[in-house]
């Protein structure tokens, strides 16, 4: 009985040890895909986002820089269609966007289809101006409404010098051509509304508190919808690219280069910055312009464009950023959950008692 008993035991040991290991053997591989997208997110985390913005406003102009080296070949909706349609690719395959889109809410459906149009237009519109205008002036006209959003985050005297500057730069620049290339402007003022749009429904997909890749996913979703949407007018004249393998090669580099890195690091940068600090950070847009389109087209600016862009970008450095109040609310002190677990101090989670026991 005694060894009957021993021997029981023993088995019993062994088959609890075979099920820690293979429970400590299964359990790496099973939250590894976990383990990885966090080590991904610390990663990105322990980068400052003005790393995001910088890297996206390289991109922001590289891009269309090199898809007006196209406009020779293919018709400007053309390219700024394969822009859209090579890019929502892209995020199709990387983040198959269709899996989340049975768990947004009837808002969110809305604010995924809004910014799929404003893609959509807004980057036919952008095209529609660099074709006519240099891509400095263009980006000194898109940067004009990222002025007002950072004004409108804190409203005082010092924003509004900052306003006059920076419509006295954009007048400046607007002036010299403004006979000649009429419709550029309409294209580029367009061009800018939207991008004010762009920044908006951006920053809310980007804070909406469902997570990093969740934003990302979102944005791919909704560059789906504004392939879908320029298909009319843009698939027309991307056709010739098809029958020829670096035209269409090209036209797949213009939408990663365009749309797919900038927009995932700019909701990369929006999900730790206000929108604010955001809009003022593009003042750099107009010098990036300048340096990329003097660069890759040979577009050397004038001395009164060389002006206007620095009234531009002056009037960005002066705008002061709100400040958020501090006080005991913020500090989390008039909340219960503020206040760690200290022993004998029940009273700090006691809103009835308003001093420390003997």
């Amino acid at each position: 009985m005694v060894n009957l008993g021993v021997h029981r035991a023993a088995a019993a040991e062994r088959g609890a040890g075979a099920e820690r290991g293979a429970g400590e053997s299964a359990e790496p591989g099973a939250g590894q895909g976990a383990c990885a997208v966090r080590g991904r997110s610390d990663r990105l985390d322990r980068l400052p986002p003005q790393s995001f913005f910088l890297f996206s406003a390289v991109f922001h102009y590289l891009g269309p820089s090199l898809a007006v080296l196209l406009f020779a070949r293919l018709d400007v909706l053309g390219v700024a269609w394969l822009r859209i349609a090579s890019a929502a690719a892209v995020f199709a395959v990387w983040r198959r966007p269709w899996r989340p889109l049975g768990r947004l809410d009837a808002g969110e459906s809305w604010r995924l289809l809004a910014l799929g149009t404003v893609l959509a237009v807004m980057n036919s519109a952008f095209y529609l101006a660099v074709d006519r205008l240099p891509l400095s002036t263009v980006g000194a006209i898109e940067f004009l409404g990222t002025v007002i959003l950072a004004a409108a985050g804190a409203r005082t005297w010092r924003n509004a010098g900052a306003i006059v500057l920076t419509m006295a730069g954009v007048i400046t620049i607007t002036t010299i051509r403004i006979t000649g290339q009429p419709l550029g402007f309409v294209f580029a003022f367009a061009n800018c509304a939207l991008f004010m749009l762009y920044i908006v429904l951006g920053h809310r997909i980007a804070n909406a508190g469902t997570g990093r890749w969740a934003s990302i996913d979102r944005l791919a979703g909704a560059m789906a919808i504004a392939a879908i949407i320029a298909t009319p007018w843009g698939l027309g004249g991307a056709l010739p690219a098809f029958g020829d393998p670096v035209l269409l090669l090209a036209g797949v580099g213009v939408g990663v280069c365009s749309s797919v890195i900038p927009y995932v690091t700019d909701q990369l940068a929006m999900a730790r910055l206000p929108r604010a600090t955001f809009s003022l950070m593009l003042a750099l847009l107009p010098v990036f312009a300048t340096v990329i389109g003097a660069i890759v087209l040979r577009q050397v600016p004038t001395v009164q464009d060389a002006a206007g862009i620095t009234l531009v970008v002056l009037g960005v450095a002066i705008h002061q950023q709100e400040r958020k109040q501090r006080g005991i609310h913020t500090a989390g002190i008039g909340r219960a959950e503020g206040v760690p677990d200290l022993p004998g101090h029940d009273e700090l989670r006691q809103p009835g008692r308003t001093r420390l026991a003997p």
